[in-house]
C-alpha cells in the first residue's frame, strides 16, 4: 500500500461525511418526499440516492479489481434509505482505501454495455468525488423545488466538515 496523502485522505473523508449526513437526513423523510422528481427528470430523490450509492460501490469495486455489484431495488422508504446508507458507507471506505494506491496505475474494466475501457486510478477517484457532489446537489435541488428545505448544502460543505474536526 502507498503512503497516505493527507490532503487526498481528507477529501475522501469529507465525501464520506457529506454522504452520511445526507443519507441520515433522507432516512427521516416520508416516502412521498423521497418520491418527488428532480425537475426536468424522471429521477426521484430516492432514485438519485440509489444511483449515487450504486456508482460509489462500483467505482470502489473497479479500484479493487472486482466485478460489478449485484443490482438492488430503488428504495422507497426512509428505512430502505438507511439500509442504502450502510452500503454507501462501506463503498466510501473502500474508495478511501483505493485512493491510497498509486494514482497513475491503469485500471481496466468492462462497462455495462460490454465494452472494455481503462483509465488511471486517479480518474476513478476524481469521478467518485465529483459524482457524489453532483448528486448531493441534485437531491437538494429536487427537494427545494418541491418546497422542502430538508437538505442544506451549506451544512455538507468542506467548511462545516472542517469546523467539526475541532
Amino acid at each position: 500500500m502507498s503512503e497516505r496523502n493527507e490532503t487526498l485522505d481528507q477529501l475522501m473523508r469529507h465525501m464520506a461525511w457529506a454522504n452520511a449526513r445526507l443519507f441520515a437526513t433522507l432516512a427521516t423523510l416520508p416516502a412521498e418526499t423521497l418520491a418527488v422528481l428532480q425537475p426536468g427528470s424522471e429521477w426521484s430523490v430516492a432514485a438519485i440516492a440509489h444511483h449515487l450509492t450504486t456508482a460509489a460501490e462500483n467505482y470502489a469495486r473497479r479500484l479493487h479489481g472486482e466485478p460489478r455489484a449485484e443490482k438492488r431495488d430503488v428504495p422507497s422508504t426512509g428505512a430502505e434509505i438507511a439500509e442504502l446508507a450502510e452500503v454507501l458507507a462501506a463503498a466510501d471506505a473502500r474508495l478511501r482505501d483505493g485512493a491510497r494506491q498509486p494514482g497513475d496505475e491503469r485500471l481496466t474494466w468492462v462497462t455495462m454495455g460490454g465494452d472494455e475501457i481503462s483509465a488511471q486510478r486517479w480518474v476513478l477517484i476524481d469521478q467518485a468525488v465529483h459524482h457524489a457532489t453532483e448528486h448531493r446537489a441534485q437531491i437538494a435541488a429536487a427537494l427545494a423545488a418541491h418546497g422542502s428545505a430538508a437538505v442544506d448544502l451549506d451544512q455538507l460543505d468542506v467548511w462545516t466538515y472542517n469546523d467539526g474536526l475541532g
